[in-house]
């Protein structure tokens, strides 16, 4: 990861809790690229190896995890997208629309069966 990449991302990460269960070995740069990693290359969590020095996959899959849940992703996108817009950096040829947080209806809902009020023979009790 670039250093003008990383500096726009540093300042929306959360602050390391004061009571966090554990000390925060892996900086956050290095658990970041380890999450790039595994995402590009499309391999499990448990795969990422400690030789790389991104931390474990449960550390990495932490750490995206908290970040998600702060924000940082959604709010990191639109900086990118405000910086890219003004000088036509967007490749728009390559831009896809995702309908995956939106509920897709199966047709029409199936009308509900009246029970009919009009009279009728009682059933036979013999």
């Amino acid at each position: 990861m670039d250093d003008d990449l990383w500096a726009l991302v540093e300042p929306l990460l959360p602050p390391w809790p004061v009571r966090s269960p554990g000390p925060r070995l892996v900086p956050d740069r290095m658990c970041l690229q380890g999450i790039l990693h595994v995402l590009h290359n499309d391999i499990a969590w448990q795969l990422l190896s400690l030789e790389l020095g991104f931390g474990s996959g449960q550390t990495c899959w932490r750490r995206l995890e908290r970040w998600q849940q702060a924000g940082v992703f959604d709010r990191l996108h639109r900086i990118l997208l405000a910086e890219l817009n003004p000088v036509g950096e967007r490749d728009w040829s390559r831009a896809c629309v995702d309908g995956s947080r939106i509920r897709a209806k199966k047709g029409e809902p199936t009308p509900v069966r009246h029970r009919s009020t009009a009279g009728r023979r009682a059933a036979s009790t013999t």
